[in-house]
């Protein structure tokens, strides 16, 4: 679908301008006219230059990376657009989501053992009771005042944050740890969330996944475990903390991807599915009075806001993709966002369609790394929209949606509706 004409390519790199919303506009004319673009990394927000990536667009060739880890690795140099510090490079690399097989499957197999579906479910009616308890004191709110509520403070993020905790068993005392860990993690580009910046003796931000900042993170993390082996309980931390086959490195890994992505992963979505229902009456309507299936309507929501916007690999080799020659070692990042709203895969790919089918969105990326809590992930939205959909007759926007400034999570810090 070219437009006859080459058009210059658009920056996409710049996290400030995710803090505007989603460049869909941007992400169209490079589908369309430079599938696979270079990018360039200047300086930005105190963080150093990098040396440039190839930004993909296309869902096929999107789906093509993250199902190919043999020619573009996670594990070469992680999985960020930034570059990790050439000293924490090892580190960064223990991680379960910076490995390539066969490392990574063994990793996934074990930590799978404790995030089964038959857990998740007994989570169902806590998670529902959660949902209806933070929306009905969110709608008190609202009626006192002006009607208007900001849903990110008064539902979602606690939301995602106690069903994780009840998941993994974190005690009451320590829940608002794991935000604090989250915020600082996944809103490092953000001035806001990242408040106040840790420098290095040179005055450079100190990279929030380096081995010094996750220190106090994996204190705790053996702390919880050791606990959980004097008191056992029926969570994931108790599953982890008795495996065998599990070293201490390796556990404290888990519990940084299973606070940092499972945390966000919701925390994220929810908030921008339930924006996008605002800015939608009609379809919220088809979901309030069930003429919509919740389990297509939270895919197709999921489609529209995906809550990772971008994920990188590494050419292993010399290798070519969409017609461009990419030489080994150079940084290759998928745009999945980009892809799920491309034309060659999704019919009008602009219309939120709750009822659509098929929906082969790449929310939760795809090959050997497709997420591993994408099943809790959707349990935690279906039960939430449901109950929004019973409690809420009105869902309008209050005012403009307050966004992350972050080229990698699709976040929003506020997000003010009218409920009455």
């Amino acid at each position: 679908m070219s437009t006859g004409t080459t058009a210059p390519v658009p920056d996409v790199f710049d996290p400030r301008r995710y803090a505007c919303g989603v460049p869909y506009d941007a992400y169209r004319v490079l589908r369309d006219e430079h599938p696979v673009a270079w990018q360039e990394e200047p300086e930005v927000l105190g963080w150093p230059a990098g040396p440039g990536f190839w930004a993909v667009t296309r869902h096929a060739d999107v789906v093509r990376v993250l199902k190919d880890s043999a020619v573009y690795s996670s594990h070469l140099g992680a999985t960020q657009i930034r570059d990790p510090d050439p000293e924490d490079l090892p580190f960064v690399r223990r991680m379960m989501l910076n490995q390539d097989p066969p490392h990574h499957g063994r990793l996934r197999r074990l930590v799978s053992r404790a995030f089964t579906p038959g857990r998740i479910e007994r989570f169902a009616d806590l998670a529902r009771e959660r949902a209806r308890t933070l929306l009905g004191a969110a709608r008190e709110r609202a009626e006192r005042g002006d009607g208007t509520v900001d849903l990110v403070a008064a539902v979602t993020d606690e939301y995602a944050l106690l069903n994780l905790t009840d998941l993994l068993g974190v005690p009451d005392g320590d829940r608002r740890l794991l935000l604090r860990w989250t915020r600082r993690v996944i809103g490092y580009q953000d001035p806001d969330e990242a408040a106040p910046r840790v420098l290095d003796g040179s005055g450079k931000p100190l990279n929030p996944r380096s081995p010094a900042m996750l220190r106090d993170m994996f204190g705790y993390a053996h702390e919880l475990a050791a606990h959980k082996r004097r008191h056992p309980a029926d969570d994931i931390m108790t599953t982890l903390a008795t495996d065998p086959e599990l070293t201490g490195p390796e556990l404290e890994m888990f519990f940084f991807l299973l606070t940092v992505a499972g945390n966000d992963t919701v925390r994220s979505a929810a908030p921008g599915g339930l924006l996008a229902l605002a800015e939608h009456p009609r379809s919220y309507d088809l979901l309030r009075t069930g003429k919509a299936e919740l389990a297509p309507a939270v895919d197709e929501l999921l489609r529209w806001h995906p809550p990772v916007l971008t994920f990188r690999r590494t050419a292993a080799q010399d290798t070519e993709l969409a017609g461009r020659r990419i030489p080994a070692g150079d940084k290759v990042v998928v745009f999945h966002a980009a892809a799920n709203r491309d034309e060659r895969a999704f019919a009008d790919p602009g219309r939120l369609d709750l009822a659509r089918s098929p929906n082969p969105h790449v929310s939760f990326g795809d090959g050997p790394h497709v997420c591993l809590g994408a099943h809790f992930a959707r349990l935690q939205l279906r039960l939430l929209y449901a109950e929004v959909a019973r409690a809420l007759p009105e869902l309008r926007p209050a005012g403009p949606a307050e966004r992350l400034v972050s080229n990698f999570i699709n976040g929003l810090k506020s997000l003010p509706v009218q409920i009455g």
